[in-house]
Order: C-alpha cells, then structure tokens, then sequence
C-alpha cells in the first residue's frame, strides 16, 4: 500500500515491480537505468491515482515537477515563447496543467514555423464556440433533447443552436488515436462543430489536459448516458453512416447545372439527427464519398456528426475544394499544419508531464546534442527481435552520420563529444545491442521503457507512450520507422522532418532477410502520412490520374507508397 499527501491509501498497482528491483541490484548503469525507470512510473502511478481521485488537478504538490523557468509563473506574464507564438491562450493557471505552458522550454531550437494570425483568430474562435456549446450549457442540453427525440432539422434552425462532432476513440494504439484527434478537431474548427471526445477506457482524461478554457472536450461519463448507447459498435456496416445512406438511397443526387454537377438531398426528407462518419483504414467507396463537396453541403444541416477514425485525415481535407481555401489562410506553411494543431491541442496531463520531467532532467538535459532512434517492428512481418532491423538501423546512423561510432581498432568510442541517443522501442535488445556498438562514449544510450508487447485500452501503458513520444519530440534528430503513427507523432510535435526507415512489405522474402537500400532517407517533411486516402476526383466523377499532383502541397509517402501528406513547395526529400 502506498499513502498520497491526501493520506489516501493506494493499493499497489498491477506492475511487475519484482524486475525492476532485481535491475537496481545490479552494478554500474543498469542500477541507474532500472531505478530510475522505476521512480518514474511510480511517480505516473502516485499522481494520476492522486489526479483522478485524490482532487483537483491545481492541487497536486508542485514541489513533484522538473520545470525549465517557469515556477512560480502566472497567466499574466507568460512569455510569447510559453504561447507558442499566440498559439495557446493565457486563459488557464500554469499549475492545473503543467505542461501547457512548460513544453516549449525543453526544446533548444527556434521554434521552426509561427502560426499565422488567422489561424490564431481561428482558435480564439472556436474556444468561444466550445464554451457556449459545451456540456452543461443550454444549448447542448437542447441538442440532447432533441437528439433523444430524432429530431434533426429543429436542431439546424435558429441562430443559437450548436452543431457538434464526436471523436469516437477506440481499440487502437496510441499514436493512432492522437492522430485521428487531430484530424477531428480540424474538421470541427472548418465546420464550426463543438468537438467532443468519447474516450477508450477513460484515456483522454488520464494522459491529457482540457485544451479549451471554461469547458470539457470530453463527452459526459464517457458517453455512457449519451442518447446514443452504440458508440463503440459502429463500423462500416452501420445503417446510420454517410456511406450506408448512400448506397442505400437515403441520400439522392439530381442533377445541378449542365456542366454535369450534381446536388444530394435526404431524399426529400428533413436531414437525420446524427451521421456516423466512417473514416478509419477499412472505408470504403461510399464511405469515402465524405471528401466530395456534394457531401460536405449535405452534412451541414447534421446537428451531430460521429466520427470513427484511426488515420490522419488532414491531406484529403485539404483535397475538398469548399475545404480548401480555408486551410490555406489558416496554414500558409503547409508542413506545419500537425506541429501547430498538436501542440495547441495535446497537452500531457500532470502524472505524465512529470514523468517526462523527471526523465529528461535526470538522463536527457546535459546532452549538446540528442538523437532520437524510434524502432518499431510489427510482429506479423519479422520477430520481436530482429538482426535485419538492427542492421538498418546502424546502417543508417553510419551513413548519415548521426551518432558517433568508435574509431577503426578500438572498442571504445573515445569522442568527447556529449552526444546522447534516446531509444524507444517495446524490446530491450535493441537499445542493449546499439548501447554496445557505440562503446559508451559521448553522453550514453538511453531507454525510458521496454513493454514488450503493445497493450490496446492499458493506460499505464499509454502513459509511458506519450511520455516517449514527447521525449523523442526534444530531439535535435530524430531517426524513426516508416508506417508508424508512434514516429509520426514526435516528429510532428518537433516539427523535424526525419530520417525514416522504410519497411519492406511483410509477404516480400527479402522483408526478413536483407536492409532495404537505402536504409533510410531524409523525408521532406515532418507532417503524417495519410495511408488510406480517397482516390477519386468527385467533380470528374473518376479516379485521380495521380493524386500526389492534385495540388502542389500533397504528396505521395515516401514511407507509404498509396498514402498522401502535406509538404510545403520547395521541400525535397533524399529518397
């Protein structure tokens, strides 16, 4: 049993304490590492048990948290740097979430894009928006009642009716769902739609902080007394998605014009109260009718969209011509679009910023220079364990010279240089094995955590993802794997474009058995691949000729040969 400053009992949580003792046993570095480790999820176990249970947030002991110059700051003299540029609002007390305002300490490098002024005006916008729609206000309450009673075109007249989109979180990784968060919350500010998240087993709460002043984001009791009980069934065979309704003929085209437009309409009817939007890797044709502009008129007048995704929808929004000219204003660098939108809108909640803190104060902060190797292998293509993937690794950090190696005859790396390198990864032996090549030189390999396996709806385990990813983000370089949404996240809250290894695909021979040549590229931008885009031109009515050249921003992936991402004009990769 353990006892917060509240003098609440804790009950020992179900983790495998027995291996980290025997770690602090051992002599050298490894008692270090292994203790250390274990002081930090203690340290995420005491202060979300003490977070979710023990008060509010603001009263957590503050004496727990590592700062970079910012104890003792108030609202009313936060720095233009601690804003982001005037990303973020001065509307919240530093202490209720530590890392909102703390963050942009633990990088040394300029900031490499400012948000523009629209899109700042846009935020302040949308926060007024979610505070007059939010939960507990008249207006939601009217939506609900109206939702409950099947009503949808009440909800779409008079000028104080709110519209909202739910973010439907579910059985994904980490990475996947704060991508598809993102994304929905784009949507919203586009659509003027209070964004609410239905959380996968209390997730949401657990790892961040509320984004908007004066409201929630998340969806009351985790959506358990929401009117509609079957968040969680939805999928693309629902009857109340977009795709469904128009293979159904619940939505009908007639023709517009005699250039051969077209314009829906709920066959004759009054819109329905709710569409399921259904978005994630398995849409299909009709689903993806939702990129068309026939389709965005339609949802207008929807007073509840719900969404379902686990993809990073922004490029294709970017390919709706009535979405376009919008994210334009909002985003004149369009490499930027992730690194703005995550940093306003994902902030680590208390338990998880001081586990990062902690981490990067006691291993990370002396380093002149810090890489970062993201490792990702999924079991369905090669081992846990894998030479081949050790080998590209290596392969690649030789040739773009990123980390220093010993010299010809020794086995000792001699450099003075206070180079470190920060390896994630579920397994241990890759850091064991990179730690080893390197000699213990310069300023060490580092490894926060090694799970494993990835445990889907564990929140522990989600915990210390984040605090990983948000380590990875402090990086001056960062070495990642292609198709994983894990790297795609540090490199987009770094706003660093990457050295990314590909992956072979999982059925070629050779996947196994030989590091693909190159090993690695330089991307051309730090923005996440979108892999299950739309492919069809809605206003030719036909497949895209090639879609990385619809706009001169959108591009095929260099990781993901079907996927597309934003890059700004002049960007170039090395592949």
């Amino acid at each position: 049993m353990m006892m917060t400053e509240a003098g609440m009992k804790l009950v020992t949580p179900p983790w495998r304490w027995r291996r980290w003792r025997g770690g602090c046993v051992e002599s050298g570095r490894a008692v270090r590492a292994a203790c250390v480790a274990a002081a930090v999820v203690l340290a995420v176990v005491v202060l979300s048990y003490y977070a979710r249970w023990g008060g509010d947030r603001d009263d957590l002991p503050t004496s727990l948290f590592t700062t970079q110059g910012s104890e003792g700051a108030t609202s009313a003299n936060l720095t233009d740097d601690q804003l982001l540029g005037g990303l973020l609002t001065a509307a919240f007390s530093p202490q209720s979430c530590r890392s909102r305002y703390e963050f942009a300490g633990y990088h040394k490098r300029k900031p490499p894009h400012k948000p523009s002024p629209y899109l700042v005006a846009k935020l302040r916008s949308h926060e007024a928006l979610q505070k007059r729609c939010g939960p507990g206000t008249a207006p939601y309450d009217k939506a609900l009642r109206q939702l409950k009673s099947g009503d949808g075109a009440a909800a779409a007249d008079g000028d104080d009716d709110c519209r909202y989109l739910v973010s439907i979180s579910y059985n994904r990784g980490l990475g996947n769902r704060i991508i598809a968060i993102v994304s929905a919350f784009l949507y919203a500010v586009l659509t003027e739609r209070a964004l609410l998240v239905a959380p996968y087993n209390g997730d949401v709460a657990a790892l961040f902080c509320e984004p908007f002043p004066g409201t929630t984001w998340l969806l009351p009791d985790g959506g358990r007394r929401f009117p509609l009980r079957h968040l969680r069934d939805l999928d693309g065979k629902s009857k109340e998605s977009l795709g469904a309704l128009l293979e159904s003929n619940g939505i009908v085209s007639v023709a517009a014009g005699v250039n051969g437009s077209t314009s829906s309409s709920w066959s004759g009817r009054p819109p329905p109260p709710y569409v399921y939007l259904h978005l994630d890797g398995g849409a299909d044709y009709h689903d993806k009718l939702f990129y068309c502009d026939e389709q965005q008129r339609l949802l207008r007048g929807v007073p509840w969209l719900l969404m379902k995704t686990d993809s990073y929808l922004v490029p294709g929004l970017f390919l709706v011509p009535s979405l376009r000219g919008e994210l334009e204003r909002m985003f004149p660098e369009k490499d930027a679009v992730f690194h703005h939108l995550s940093r306003y809108l994902l902030h680590p909640a208390n338990a998880v910023w001081h586990a990062i803190t902690a981490y990067h104060r006691d291993h990370l902060a002396g380093a002149g220079h810090l890489v970062g190797i993201q490792i990702r292998v999924y079991h369905e293509e090669t081992p846990p364990v894998s030479q081949v993937v050790l080998d590209q690794v290596l392969s690649c950090a030789r040739r773009e010279k990123l980390i220093p190696f010993p010299t010809a005859g020794t086995t000792t790396n001699t450099s003075s240089s206070d180079q470190a390198v920060l390896v994630t990864s579920l397994s241990s032996w890759y850091y064991e094995k990179i730690r080893d090549e390197l000699g213990g030189g310069g300023g060490g390999v580092h490894q926060p955590s090694h799970e494993g396996l990835q445990r889907m709806g564990d929140t522990a385990h989600d915990m210390r993802a984040l605090s990983e990813m948000y380590l990875l983000s402090t990086c001056d370089a960062l070495l990642t794997t292609g198709f994983s949404t894990f790297g795609y996240v540090a490199q987009g809250l770094a706003g660093l474009r990457p050295w990314i290894m590909p992956r072979r695909p999982w059925w070629e021979k050779e996947a196994a058995t030989a590091v693909p040549d190159p090993p690695c590229a330089r991307v051309a931008t730090p923005e996440p691949c979108f892999h299950s885009p739309s492919y069809y031109e809605c206003a030719a009515r036909w497949n895209y000729d090639d879609i990385g050249k619809v706009v001169p921003y959108v591009r095929r992936c260099e990781d993901v040969s079907w996927g597309i991402q934003l890059v700004n004009g002049s960007s170039q990769s090395q592949w």
